[in-house]
């Protein structure tokens, strides 16, 4: 009798767990979550975040109101974390992981990075000004088409800065990120191009690739892509090597690297650089 009541409790315990198991439906979330990342120069850029819609209410009155401290996003707090220290509109920002706030306005946001990552909602009662990381005010925009969904998003990449952009209604919020590049590239090349005894052709050509972008000692970016085509030339690095020649004011010597790059381009079957190369060269004729 006491091991049929034992299996009358364990069969009626299963059927309560059943039910509940079956009582459990997934429905689509109202604010989804979302994250978006983004390689800023070299560093690594990350934001965390929920995504309410409109349905039918208005930035500033109805959601996102004007002059109360917003989450800038929906339920758990907006995170935005960086892997290196950056800059934010001219202020520096150690490497971390930072709560995302805003006090939306009609001329003029607030921007915070709250160092609580605990904090839920709006004017939680955690708040403290005291642990804010940073504020600092942007201009809003007005967008041409209306955003439905909530949306963060990274726009006008640079070789070392981006925009992270707060868009919703017809609302554009916006800060600029700038990152460290030069310092590390330049700790690079030292390493492994200047103290270095043996160099790839693909090393010196991604040294030379920055001196020139970077616009710094063109002479040394020359000498290194002609070491990276001597060694194993290609029709990409000849191009660079002809643009580089071209800055030095080198004509003539531009045009015939130029024409060797266009060689082996359609030897590649690629139409982009000879095209590339023969627009440079009707230019540098020009020059001559």
């Amino acid at each position: 009798m006491k091991k049929t009541l034992i299996g009358l409790a364990f069969s009626a315990a299963m059927l309560v767990g059943a039910s509940t198991v079956q009582a459990q439906i997934e429905i689509p979330a109202a604010s989804p979550a979302a994250t978006v990342t983004q390689k800023v120069g070299l560093t690594d850029v990350s934001v965390s975040y929920s995504r309410p819609s409109l349905r039918g209410r208005t930035v500033g009155k109805d959601v996102a109101i004007y002059g109360d401290m917003w989450r800038t996003g929906a339920n758990s707090p907006t995170l935005i974390k960086f892997n290196d220290d950056i800059t934010i509109q001219g202020n520096k920002v150690p490497a971390g992981e930072y709560v995302l706030m805003s006090i939306p306005a009609q001329n003029e946001w607030t921007v915070i990075l709250h160092k609580n990552k605990e904090l839920w909602g709006n004017n939680d009662a955690k708040y403290d000004q005291a642990n804010d990381q940073l504020r600092f005010t942007v201009k809003p925009q007005t967008n041409p088409r209306t955003i439905e969904s909530f949306t963060i998003n990274f726009a006008n990449l640079k070789s070392n800065s981006a925009d992270v952009e707060l868009l919703w209604g017809k609302e554009i919020a916006s800060f600029t990120i700038t990152t460290d590049v030069d310092s590390k590239v330049m700790a690079q090349i030292q390493e492994k191009v200047v103290n270095s005894k043996e160099v790839s052709p693909n090393t010196y050509a991604a040294a030379a690739s920055y001196y020139m972008s970077a616009n710094k000692d063109m002479k040394q970016a020359l000498d290194w892509m002609k070491k990276a085509n001597a060694k194993d030339a290609k029709f990409w690095n000849l191009h660079a090597q002809a643009k580089i020649q071209a800055n030095l004011k080198d004509y003539k010597g531009a045009i015939k690297t130029a024409e060797q790059s266009i060689e082996l381009a359609k030897k590649a079957n690629n139409p982009e650089y000879v095209r590339m190369n023969e627009q440079a060269i009707a230019e540098w004729k020009k020059m001559k």
